[in-house]
């Protein structure tokens, strides 16, 4: 999709309509990566495509890390599949900030995603947000990059959040970060 293309922007009264509302997983049995975000933005409530608010760099650090042959708009999300890829969130319902949710619900969002991998064999999760992935799954010291325990079969990964509001990772160093999975999973 082309930018003339692409649709219009959320209205204020959309992204109003967007609380509370899930977006469809992107998923389908034995991914090589199943991402995983903390929980929908009403932006991305409001288009219903995962990582879609405006200066997220998801989409371009998936590229620059060489998972896709080019870069997808959030309105492409469903040929990830194609790509072996897929995109869940640990906390399904949207929200305007990931603080409004509770531990209890990223912890419940541990088990969702547990179960997911169980059922669909993904080869690694990427769990995009340290802090959300050391709230959800208990490990207060966890890091970027592979962790040492497992979902079921699959490999785990902690990936920075790829909000615009992540200060500490520029793009290059995003896109870095996103490149060691691909690595690691080839």
């Amino acid at each position: 999709m082309t930018e003339q293309e692409s649709p219009p922007k959320p209205t204020r009264a959309d992204l109003a309509a967007a609380r509370e509302v899930t977006i469809p997983d992107v998923i389908a049995p034995g991914l090589d990566v199943l991402f995983c975000g903390i929980n929908p933005s009403l932006y991305s409530g409001a288009t219903g495509h995962h990582f879609a608010r405006p200066g997220n760099r998801f989409w371009p650090a998936l590229h620059l890390a060489g998972f896709t042959p080019r870069l997808l708009s959030p309105s492409e999300q469903g040929q990830l599949v194609s790509y072996g890829l897929g995109v869940t969130n640990l906390v399904a319902r949207t929200t305007a900030r990931a603080d409004e949710l509770t531990s209890e619900e990223l912890r419940d969002g541990a088990l969702r995603l547990t179960a997911l991998v169980e059922r669909y064999r993904p080869r690694a999760v990427a769990v995009v947000g340290v802090t959300a992935y050391r709230a959800g799954f208990q490990r207060p010291r966890a890091t970027v990059g592979r962790q040492d325990e497992r979902l079921g079969d699959a490999m785990v990964w902690v990936l920075p959040n790829p909000s615009g509001l992540n200060a500490h990772y520029q793009l290059p160093a995003l896109a870095d970060e996103f490149r060691a999975l691909r690595t690691a999973t080839a």
